[in-house]
């Protein structure tokens, strides 16, 4: 398990990627450990998905019995888990075949943590959705406001992961994009979550 220390400098690392500057990578670690210690960033990002979650319980569930709120939340946790993980596993079979075997283990750890900060990231729509639930209207804006500025950095960090120029970078970006909302979609339908 990361140190404080180190999660703030992984997320350091990836807020430098996202801007561009490819010296980000300086910052994150690629050995055995650091690739299997990244998806400790599932537990950073935790705090601020269960707040999406509850929020969605709170709106979907009505007057459900706490057991059948607990049970909307454990599908929601797996949805988000299998759209997290399922592409990175997607990617490895893929890797080789596209030519970016030897930056795998950078995607995977830059990915991680990324994704841990776009959680905290999206963290105001929710918490709109969980106190002020009558602003939805707004809650939608700054979601899409908020996804879009994931989107754009989300990319920026792939290409400089990739390091394979943009054409290759956007290629992954792609499909990793597309391999998450279908995974999400499909984890969805299969949970019973299509609301």
């Amino acid at each position: 398990m990361p140190s404080g220390q180190e999660i703030q400098q992984y997320l350091t690392g990836v807020a430098r990627l996202m801007l561009g500057r490819p010296d980000g990578l300086k910052l994150l670690d690629f050995s055995a450990d650091g690739f299997w210690n990244s998806f400790f960033a599932i537990v950073v990002a935790l705090p601020p998905l269960v707040v999406g979650w509850v929020g969605i319980a709170n709106e979907v569930a009505g007057m459900m019995d706490v057991a059948t709120r607990f049970s909307l939340l454990v599908r929601l946790f797996f949805a988000d888990m299998g759209a997290w993980v399922l592409p990175l596993v997607m990617l490895a079979v893929a890797a080789r075949p596209m030519g970016i075997a030897d930056r795998f283990v950078h995607y995977v750890v830059a990915s991680n943590w990324a994704s841990a900060l776009f959680a905290w990231l999206m963290l105001p729509p929710a918490l709109l959705r969980l106190f002020l639930p009558q602003a939805m209207d707004a809650t939608i804006l700054l979601s899409l406001l908020l996804f879009l500025v994931t989107l754009v950095l989300s990319w920026q960090l792939t290409v400089a992961v990739i390091a394979r120029g943009p054409a290759m970078g956007s290629a992954v970006f792609f499909a990793m994009l597309v391999a998450s909302i279908a995974t999400l979609f499909a984890l969805q339908a299969l949970l019973g979550l299509t609301f």
